[in-house]
């Protein structure tokens, strides 16, 4: 079922308007030989029936699925297909496209886990080539499961997914100074183009150059996004910037990897019964409360979570079907809040769910955020300080007391941090526990971040994140934060930790940057990938 939305979020604009920079839709134009496509569902089992509904205006397409790894493998592929020019909804990015089924395959049991990247091509009459993409995740048949399952992060996805005009940050009212963004993520249309696939060296959010005195902003991500044509948000969210770094790495490395999505664990409690090892990598901003709750189990259980990803900050709600995503932001804005105060749509670390995310993967959003990303912190080392070297986590690494990890022009520790409220005790740093901090909580490494970007220019200069929009939110949230988070001011960290819980462990890498680190072949971060994996799979 689907709950009732207006379209319009109640919580506060943000920065830096995109009008000018559309959203992509189709046109209608016959002549620009366009088709697209979404698949009904995100994830799949051996066995089961893929829908692909489509919209075009060229004459014959054709369809081609391959299963993206270090060698891609061509596995379906038809030539000559039709489909109508259908009509496309304005609230696209909320309602869904509408679009009838215009093709159906169903999955061959043989199909190895994995993401399966859909493209479809024409060719238009002026002779050019047309190419867009979909993709779908194909969890592992009965009797085929791996040790490590990698929980794609569609609910992050969703979130940033612009196609169709809007998103949960920007998009939709009429005022062109400001971004207001819909409270309602629909998953039945195309994936912002960017973010299925994309060049080898297009920019991330991350910014290894170094600026000089006085320098203005720069952001090498939307500037690509801008002069070629793609996504606002190609490397805020998704496959082509997180998963596939690390699936092409862990699979290099011989790893046997079940591929799942955050969709699974909401809606199949059991989804990682089986699994030694669960992986979460790139950016996992978004989860919803059954989500977590998986997870939990799955850790007390005596399962190994290795998180190496950042910015655990919102919970969201799906409809029943699991066809729209909520985020209202503030909980006065979510209709649900009144009967199920627990489950509205804001931080996780508002005191009315009670549940602060540190509580499941040891750190929280609001404790660390932005690092070399514009002018947040953009000078810095770009990596993690090194503070218990003898953890397990650095064995092999020969890393000593005060040596950074990861920094420029790797900047692990870049984008996006999260972290908890610590203190130093005799050169240590250790959690105050204010913040749902675990018991057992060890932080390993650590980082300077900010919540936001400065504005040192007057308003003169476009900022990505300036800090102010993290200060509106932050202010209408008002007494439903706990004072932790209201004393810091716009100071934050980011931390590499670990924890026990139950009978399970956590390792937590508080970076969105542990993707590219490893396609980057940084020594040091692969060595502790592989002792946390090698760890978590061989039961400790």
């Amino acid at each position: 079922m689907s709950e009732p939305h207006s379209g319009i979020a109640a919580g506060p604009p943000y920065a830096w308007s995109p009008r000018g920079w559309p959203s992509e839709r189709p046109s209608g134009d016959p002549a620009a030989g366009e088709v697209w496509v979404y698949t009904d569902r995100l994830s799949y089992a051996p066995g089961d029936e893929v829908s692909f509904h489509l919209s075009a205006t060229a004459g014959q397409f054709s369809l081609e699925i391959y299963r993206d790894g270090p060698v891609p493998e061509i596995v379906y592929r038809r030539d000559g297909l039709s489909a109508p020019h259908c009509e496309t909804p304005p609230d696209a990015y909320a309602s869904g496209c509408g679009w009838p089924a215009g093709h159906s395959l169903r999955l061959p049991p043989e199909w190895r886990s994995g993401f399966y990247v859909v493209v479809v091509r024409a060719v238009n009459s002026g002779g050019e080539t047309w190419t867009r993409e979909h993709g779908f995740t194909l969890r592992s048949g009965p009797g085929h499961q791996a040790g490590i399952a990698l929980i794609l992060t569609t609910s992050t996805m969703l979130a940033y997914n612009d196609w169709g005009g809007a998103n949960h940050y920007r998009g939709i009212g009429d005022d062109p100074r400001v971004d207001v963004g819909s409270p309602v993520s629909s998953t039945q249309r195309p994936i912002a183009r960017g973010m299925i696939r994309k060049p080898a060296g297009a920019p991330r959010e991350a910014n290894p150059a170094t600026p000089p005195m006085f320098a203005a902003p720069r952001y090498p991500a939307y500037e690509w996004a801008r002069l070629n044509g793609y996504s606002r948000h190609h490397a805020d969210a998704f496959w082509a910037t997180y998963e596939r770094n690390f699936a092409h790495w862990a699979e290099r490395h011989g790893y046997e990897i079940d591929y799942l999505t955050q969709h699974d664990l909401h809606f199949d409690a059991g989804a990682l019964d089986g699994y030694r090892c669960a992986v979460v990598v790139g950016h996992d901003e978004y989860w919803s409360w059954q989500m977590r709750d998986t997870i939990d189990a799955f850790v007390d259980g005596g399962g190994g979570l290795a998180r190496l990803g950042g910015n655990f900050g919102w919970q969201v709600r799906l409809s029943d079907d699991g066809t729209e995503q909520y985020c209202y932001r503030l909980p006065s804005a979510d209709p649900v809040t009144a009967s199920a105060p627990h489950l509205a749509t804001t931080f996780w670390e508002a005191k009315s769910l009670r549940r602060p995310g540190a509580a499941s993967v040891g750190l929280n959003a609001l404790g660390g955020v932005y690092n070399r990303y514009g002018m947040a912190s953009p000078r810095s080392s770009g990596g993690f300080t090194v503070y218990r070297p003898g953890h397990w986590a650095f064995d092999g690494t020969d890393l000593y007391y005060g040596d950074v990890v990861g920094g420029v022009p790797v900047c692990l520790a870049a984008f996006e941090l999260d972290a908890v409220e610590y203190t130093f005790r005799r050169g240590l740093p250790f959690p105050t526990f204010e913040d749902g901090a675990p018991e057992s909580l060890e932080i390993l490494g650590l980082a300077c971040a900010q919540r936001g970007e400065e504005d040192r220019w007057g308003g003169s200069v476009p900022l990505g994140g300036p800090v102010k929009e993290m200060q509106a939110t932050l202010d209408a949230l008002g007494d439903d934060l706990p004072s932790y988070v209201t004393e810091g001011e716009n100071r934050g960290a980011g931390m590499i930790a670990s924890f026990r819980r139950g009978r399970g462990e956590v390792f937590n890498g508080g970076s969105t940057e542990w993707p590219y680190a490893l396609s980057a072949g940084d020594p040091y971060v692969e060595q502790i990938v592989h002792n946390v994996l090698r760890r978590f799979t061989s039961g400790r």
